[in-house]
């Protein structure tokens, strides 16, 4: 057959939660913003363009990735900017900060779903005809049956209860 790829760009970085009254990651918070958009992480969020990049062929995606956020000041602002004080980013994400804070590189990755690539080389239009041991749209397996039941014991030992 005939295959067509596209690079997808040009993604904005953020998104309006209304639920929630604030913005939200639209790729992941570690993406970086393009650079001519970079001083406008703060003040225009909804304007911001993220460094971020999906490979499509014949429609469907077949990866995706982004140049992250290498600068402490940038990733501070974008964590301000989706809501977070100082204390919550610090809190949760301080190892990063500290990292940035020693002078990272700038870096970028991209996933590739090997499993979807397959398939557009199989021929097919049905992604369970290529996985290996496909689940069910609930999430379980008809080969092994899983998910299985779980005794007692299994539970405790790894602090976990079940709530009805």
């Amino acid at each position: 057959g005939v295959f067509s790829f596209a690079w997808i760009i040009d993604f904005p970085a953020f998104d309006w939660n209304e639920d929630e009254n604030r913005w939200d990651s639209l790729h992941h918070p570690f993406t970086a913003p393009i650079a001519e958009h970079m001083d406008w992480v703060a003040t225009r969020p909804g304007e911001v363009i993220s460094d971020a990049y999906d490979l499509v062929c014949n429609g469907s995606e077949l990866g995706g990735g982004s140049i992250r956020i290498h600068d402490p000041k940038v990733q501070s602002e974008v964590f301000r900017a989706l809501g977070l004080t100082d204390e919550q980013a610090r809190s949760k994400f301080g190892f990063l900060l500290d990292a940035l804070s020693y002078g990272t590189p700038p870096h970028g990755g991209i996933a590739f779903g090997l499993d979807r690539i397959v398939m557009m080389l199989a021929g097919t239009d049905a992604i369970r005809d290529v996985i290996a041991f496909p689940k069910t749209t609930a999430a379980s397996c008809l080969m092994t049956e899983a998910p299985s039941p779980v005794d007692d014991a299994q539970l405790q030992e790894l602090s976990i209860r079940l709530r009805n």
